[in-house]
């Protein structure tokens, strides 16, 4: 019998829910924005599946439950500005953020 996928264990889903997948072990990570140049190089190298960095008005952006941690984006960072978001539950990313994935601004549709 086949069992039932975990809610988030698809991009859809963890986007509708706003919860990260349970599986994934590696903290998610977060763009020190005072340190970040916009290059935008994280985003290009976020893979599709999982689809958590944006631009959002003059910032970059990494939604936490949409990032599995398997840290693609550190090595395309040319001013390592991607830290482990140890924190990530306690403190609540700003609500708008949400409104970017599934929008015309989602780069991984």
């Amino acid at each position: 019998m086949e069992q039932p996928l975990a809610t988030g264990a698809t991009r859809p889903e963890r986007i509708e829910h706003h919860t990260r997948n349970a599986k994934w072990k590696n903290l998610p990570v977060r763009i020190e924005m005072l340190e970040c140049i916009n290059c935008d190089a994280c985003l290009r190298h976020c893979p599709p599946q999982f689809g958590a960095i944006f631009n959002h008005g003059p910032d970059v952006v990494i939604l936490p439950e949409l990032c599995s941690g398997c840290d693609k984006c550190l090595p395309a960072c040319p001013v390592n500005c991607i830290y482990p978001f140890t924190d990530w539950e306690q403190r609540d990313v700003p609500f708008e953020w949400w409104d970017e994935p599934l929008s015309d601004n989602d780069p991984y549709i």
